[in-house]
């Protein structure tokens, strides 16, 4: 068991759920859930009404207004994903990804030092290139987001200091990027709110936060792990914004067709949100 984990399940001594949640992502593999969410059926990216490209151009979109810049930009809960950042990397100096397991974070590194092994993520950084329509090579694109991406660390969005007391990440941040994590790690709503609330610390007034996640999702695969997600819907996303200090700029949704629907999880959709952290 990781340190963060044992952690988890020292905070959590009085909530079941939480140490739940930390003793069943011991078992995530992150090969398998690669292939499950970024592999075809999933992972084609020629399917115009498909979910990656849904997500992709969401990003895009968001960080064409411009509006969404600064120097720093955490990302929480990374696992071992980067396509989140291919559209980020271009409007922050500083980018900090951070995940709660040690797998996720060491996947990471080996993509970001190129080393054997490494996940492709080149037909997303190629699609990414194409909707942005900036001339730029994906190799263009790879290299920038490297460079970018100063550190990889430890996470425990259920903490107050989600980062820990004196984190090398530069705080607060201008901007906030989570993919697929809280609902993901929360045992219920309220976990949710405070798991929110927590990282909402991280980010300075007036900064912006991109959300994507499941909709209506109770569990997934990760090789051998099955772990349980909290069940939300639009309303409940809205709530939870409204009451972290957030105002909701833009709120997209996206139903999984029948044909993505490969057992590897009952997700019903997913869900985009561009939010800023009101200034008091």
């Amino acid at each position: 068991m990781s340190s963060e984990s044992k952690n988890l399940g020292t905070g959590a001594s009085s909530d079941p759920g939480r140490a739940a949640v930390a003793a069943s992502y011991q078992r995530f593999e992150p090969g398998p859930y690669l292939r499950n969410n970024y592999g075809p059926p999933r992972g084609d990216l020629r399917q115009p009404d498909g979910v990656g490209p849904w997500k992709l151009r969401c990003l895009a979109e968001t960080f064409a207004t411009g509006v969404v810049t600064g120097h720093s930009l955490v990302d929480i809960g990374s696992g071992p994903t980067v396509y989140q950042l291919l559209s980020a990397c271009a409007h922050f100096e500083d980018i900090t990804m951070t995940d709660f397991l040690e797998v996720n974070r060491q996947e990471l590194g080996v993509w970001l030092r190129q080393d054997p092994g490494a996940f492709d993520w080149s037909h997303y950084s190629q699609h990414v290139c194409l909707i942005e329509g900036k001339g730029e090579s994906w190799q263009e694109k790879e290299r920038q987001l490297r460079s970018k991406v100063k550190r990889v660390l430890p996470i425990d969005v259920h903490q107050p200091q989600p980062l820990g007391p004196g984190s090398p990440a530069p705080l607060p941040t201008d901007a906030l990027v989570s993919t697929f994590c809280l609902e993901a790690v929360s045992p219920d709503r309220a976990s949710f709110q405070r798991a929110l609330d927590n990282i909402t610390t991280l980010l300075r007034p007036g900064g912006h936060l991109l959300l994507i996640g499941a909709l209506e999702e109770s569990w997934y695969l990760a090789g051998e792990a099955r772990l349980s997600v909290v069940p939300v819907q639009e309303g409940d996303v809205r709530e939870a914004l409204s009451r972290s200090g957030y105002q909701v700029r833009d709120f997209r949704t996206y139903s999984m067709p029948a044909r993505l629907q490969t057992g590897v999880d009952d997700v019903k959709g997913i869900f985009f949100v561009w939010a800023q952290k009101t200034v008091a």
